[in-house]
């Protein structure tokens, strides 16, 4: 009924082989942060470049354009398209809002 107590020796290749788990998954983890780290790394390098000015419209697909912003502009919504510099000065000129978050007005020169 009782069985005897493991060894000493017994007890050490136990947590040896707890250890070397441990280990396998330590590495586990290591490699696919990696793995993580190397995607992201490769996303950024591929990733396109910011365009110089962007224009943003409206709601409708025939509005008018409701303000400009610089390329890197992070208040530029999901109506926004790149364009020249040309193009902004245009807007400008016809009214439309610079952003007050980027200023592509005072980046152009443009005074009103």
């Amino acid at each position: 009924m009782n069985d005897p107590a493991p060894s000493r020796l017994d007890l050490l290749r136990f947590l040896e082989r707890v250890q070397e788990q441990d280990l396998a998954r330590t590495r586990r983890w290591i490699d696919d942060e990696e793995r993580r780290e190397t995607e992201r790394f490769q996303g950024e390098q591929a990733r396109p470049e910011p365009p110089d000015w962007m224009i943003e419209y409206g709601l409708n697909r025939d509005s008018l354009p409701t303000a400009v912003h610089t390329g890197e502009c992070t208040m530029a919504g999901r109506r926004s398209k790149p364009t020249d510099a040309d193009t902004i000065r245009r807007a400008l000129a016809a009214g439309v809002k610079p952003c007050s978050f980027c200023r592509p007005d005072t980046e152009l020169g443009v005074l009103d």
